[in-house]
């Protein structure tokens, strides 16, 4: 099936977009697993330097590999496990307006997982 220009620039923006916010999120992170600090939040009782470790790959070096289009789909899957467990289990009994920038976040990486990279990826070529 072949997709039309705008369907194409929609999903590059929707790689795009996201990910580049989402690395403002994860970049911090990486500094701190860099510098040795792994003090982190424990939610699912991995421990906390685990916890940092997956938490920069799914905020960091996914969304680097989504921004590229480079295996896409898979890449798609940390940040939005992450998200899940930011809002269904860290901000369970916050207010919405707390947590939906993780419903947001959320939100977009599932589409991504489900409709691809589209043609302009390094998975499109």
């Amino acid at each position: 099936m072949k997709s039309s220009l705008t369907t194409d620039v929609g999903l590059l923006l929707l790689r795009i977009v996201p990910s580049t916010l989402m690395i403002t999120h994860g970049y911090p992170k990486f500094q701190k697993l860099i510098s040795g600090d792994f003090e982190f939040a424990d939610p699912i009782g991995l421990g906390a330097a685990p916890s940092l470790f997956l938490t920069v790959i799914a905020e960091f070096i996914c969304p680097v590999l989504m921004i590229i289009g480079f295996k896409t789909r898979w890449a798609a899957l940390p940040p939005a496990f992450v998200m899940f467990v930011a809002t269904f289990i860290v901000h369970i009994s916050d207010a919405l307006g707390r947590k939906e920038l993780a419903i947001m976040y959320l939100g977009f990486f599932v589409i991504i997982m489900l409709l691809g990279p589209g043609k302009y990826s390094a998975d499109g070529k």
